[in-house]
């Protein structure tokens, strides 16, 4: 049960290509927006979209897999935690983010023929 305590997946699209940013010693970061829809019939019997966007951040090698095969619309399953920041920003205001930490990361749109 250990394992459930900040457990996280989302299968949704991004919605622009992975923000990749590389720090020393080749470490590797990909930001990605990531869209989610859940569809429902309201009182009046119209169907309704909801849409969510998570912030996801992804490191090392699932950082490289964004670069080369995630763009922007691609369909994706990603699995991670929660996590919680703070900063402060060039104001000297105190900001927050909530964002997904992935550690998994695949690819569900089909391959073109070529």
């Amino acid at each position: 049960m250990n394992g459930m305590v900040n457990k996280v997946q989302l299968i949704g699209n991004l919605g622009a290509d992975p923000e990749i940013k590389e720090f020393e010693k080749d470490r590797k970061m990909a930001r990605m927006s990531i869209a989610t829809n859940e569809h429902y019939r309201n009182g009046n019997n119209e169907k309704v979209t909801n849409t969510t966007w998570h912030n996801v951040v992804a490191w090392g090698s699932l950082a490289n897999i964004a670069e080369k095969y995630i763009k922007k619309g691609s369909e994706v399953v990603i699995e991670g935690k929660l996590n919680n920041r703070s900063w402060e920003d060039k104001d000297g205001n105190k900001r927050y983010a909530t964002e997904v930490v992935a550690n998994e990361v695949l690819l569900l749109d089909k391959k073109k023929d070529q």
